[in-house]
């Protein structure tokens, strides 16, 4: 009971929460400027340029919503973040905790708070998805549980991380540091630019300990047709999710931990 209060009082938080309403507008703007290309897709659209036009569009909506999806990237991490910060910062987690509450409670509730606002996120992203397409008269051909699934997997892991960083230091700073580190996953992982022979071995290992968030881009199989989406079996979706929740549960656990045994008074 005690952390269903906790949740519902983050979830009436980003209402409030200027960055939050920003990124929404900015979402719900690129969104709108994709129905003039989608209605003319739609016009252009014969029997014999079908199979291309349908490729063309589900590459479209998939770079619209790959992009609306990183912006939630940045809300669950600056969620997470500024959560924390905001109840340190005003002296009410002194007061919350005399109720009392732990503090492995007061941050599950701060942290399930964000991931309900951003399954909520999910739920209006996978609406335009189909929304988009259907203006322009195809079908996604992908599972709805995959473009569910796999974008609450990746917020899992940046609202961990806004945690982590949110113990130490300003969101702002939080930011900053989740963004030199979402550029650093991108320099190490596959398809990166080729490192130095003698730095390979520093490219291998910021590879396996850094969370690799691209795997769980569910903005790819927008993109892919029903026979392609076949290719991925049961077991790839398990391995791929699994890393994802257990990348997830550690780094929660570390802000735990971090957490534990910070100074709950503003310095």
């Amino acid at each position: 009971m005690r952390i269903g209060s906790l949740v519902l009082n983050t979830l009436e938080s980003f209402l409030h929460n200027r960055l939050v309403v920003l990124v929404l507008i900015l979402a719900a703007c690129v969104v709108l400027l994709m129905l003039v290309p989608l209605m003319g897709a739609k016009s252009a659209t014969t029997a014999a340029n079908q199979q291309g036009m349908e490729a063309a569009v589900l590459e479209m909506v998939s770079g619209v919503m790959s992009f609306v999806s990183a912006l939630g990237s940045i809300l669950a991490a600056w969620g997470a973040a500024d959560a924390l910060h905001s109840e340190l910062k005003s002296g009410t987690v002194l007061a919350v905790m005399a109720r009392p509450v732990k503090r492995w409670e007061f941050l599950l509730g701060k942290y399930l708070g964000v991931m309900a606002f951003m399954f909520c996120y999910v739920l209006v992203m996978m609406g335009m998805s189909y929304g988009l397409v259907a203006i322009a008269g195809m079908k996604i051909h992908a599972a709805p549980w995959i473009l569910l699934v796999y974008p609450m997997v990746r917020y899992a892991i940046y609202a961990a991380l806004g945690l982590v960083f949110g113990t130490l230091v300003h969101p702002v700073i939080t930011m900053g540091m989740i963004l030199a580190l979402s550029l650093l996953t991108d320099f190490v992982g596959p398809g990166s630019f080729a490192w130095k022979p003698k730095l390979m071995w520093l490219k291998t290992g910021l590879y396996y300990l850094l969370p690799s968030t691209n795997l769980l881009t569910e903005g790819r199989f927008l993109s892919l047709r029903q026979a392609a989406l076949k290719q991925a079996t049961w077991l790839e979706h398990s391995i791929t999710l699994g890393y994802g929740l257990d990348c997830a549960v550690i780094l929660f656990v570390l802000a735990m931990w971090r957490f534990h045994y910070r100074s709950l008074r503003q310095d």
